[in-house]
């Protein structure tokens, strides 16, 4: 008998968003309204920032982060060459060129000294990602934003939870977006989360991402400030992520708790090493990776034996739209990305995951790297 699939996420669907669902098909207000508002306050309140927008994806809000930077053509933005290629896809759908950094391979972030040398003349800001959850070093980021006077814009798709010295991400940057996608603990089903400290931006960006209106407040009848377009999230999708929200504390608690298992677990195991924690960071584990060396040969092995595996993410200079895009600047050395690539390795982690789960895969994943 073939044994049970192990899932690498499983979001969590409870009788409490059902009920909210139901409540609004019931209601039936499904576009943005109520919900939307109390989830955009809800995340605000847990990330500690004044304002928060929800849109349809985390890419649409990078970009709407973007266009109210004022950043297009003829600008330069800095992003890191291990990520989901929408970090730098936005640079370009708003006309503006991405410089590609090398990454660190210990922690798998942008490396802090080759984003400072990608600065030129005509940049006008970074996006750094808090990849799988791991904060951001923003006592360095601090210093080149300061250094050169660029717009920090944080990459946080996956880092919903996680902090820096305190601080929770979502608090640190000009303007931080995250990722409400089905592998992410709060998910919408598809959306994401804008959050800034600036009363002024968030105007701009819930009046773009509403087809350009003015606030209520200050017209008569509906009246078009900007060309904009439709970034709303709907009430229905938003009913999901507010009755998640209503126990983050306790989803991220359940996370962290499987993680520290998974790394007692793999510490005695030779060949398998986990990226590093930025120090002072707390890390959300939004993904559990670890680095094994003759990567795709484990995972397609793990995938054999009914363990859903898969790669980290991927590296930007290897794909043919960052490769030969003239709207895309390379990194002259991007080993660093290049090894983060080869090497990561996410493993299943969701909440409810069982101990006899986490077992078969750690002893799965030992005897293929042995």
């Amino acid at each position: 008998m073939a044994a049970t699939k192990i899932p690498l996420i499983k979001p969590v669907i409870s009788d409490e968003v059902k009920r909210m669902v139901a409540d609004v098909l019931d209601s039936g207000y499904l576009t943005e309204g109520p919900q939307t508002r109390a989830f955009e306050q809800s995340v605000a309140a847990f990330v500690g920032a004044p304002h928060a927008l929800a849109v349809t994806s985390c890419t649409t809000g990078l970009e709407l982060a973007l266009r109210c930077l004022g950043i297009g053509p003829g600008d330069e933005v800095v992003v890191p060459d291990y990520t989901y290629p929408a970090t730098a896809a936005v640079v370009n759908i708003v006309g503006a060129t991405a410089v590609v950094a090398d990454v660190d391979p210990r922690t798998l972030l942008v490396d802090y000294d080759a984003l400072n040398a990608a600065v030129t003349e005509r940049t006008r800001a970074a996006i750094p990602v808090s990849l799988f959850g791991n904060p951001l070093d923003w006592d360095r980021l601090g210093r080149i934003k300061e250094r050169h006077g660029l717009f920090m814009v944080e990459d946080a798709a996956c880092a919903l939870g996680s902090s820096y010295k305190g601080r929770m991400t979502g608090s640190l940057a000009d303007i931080t977006v995250f990722s409400h996608h089905p592998r992410k603990f709060i998910t919408t089903g598809e959306g994401g989360t804008v959050t800034t400290a600036r009363a002024d931006w968030a105007e701009w960006m819930h009046s773009y991402k509403h087809f350009g209106m003015a606030p209520a407040a200050s017209r008569e009848g509906t009246h078009f400030e900007r060309v904009g377009t439709n970034y709303k999230l709907s009430n229905v999708l938003a009913a999901i992520g507010l009755a998640q929200m209503r126990d983050v504390h306790g989803l991220l608690a359940g996370r962290r708790a499987l993680a520290a298992r998974y790394a007692e677990l793999l510490a005695g195991v030779p060949g398998v090493a986990l990226p590093e924690t930025t120090p002072g960071g707390e890390h959300s584990v939004q993904t559990f990776c670890v680095l094994v060396e003759d990567r795709d040969r484990i995972m397609a092995e793990l995938r054999g034996q009914g363990i859903e595996a898969q790669i980290g993410t991927y590296s930007l200079h290897m794909h043919r739209a960052y490769a030969e895009n003239p709207l895309c600047r390379l990194g002259e050395d991007l080993r660093g990305s290049r090894e983060a690539f080869t090497r990561s390795l996410a493993l299943p982690l969701f909440n409810g995951m069982r101990p006899g789960e986490q077992n078969r895969v750690v002893e799965a994943l030992a005897a293929l790297v042995a």
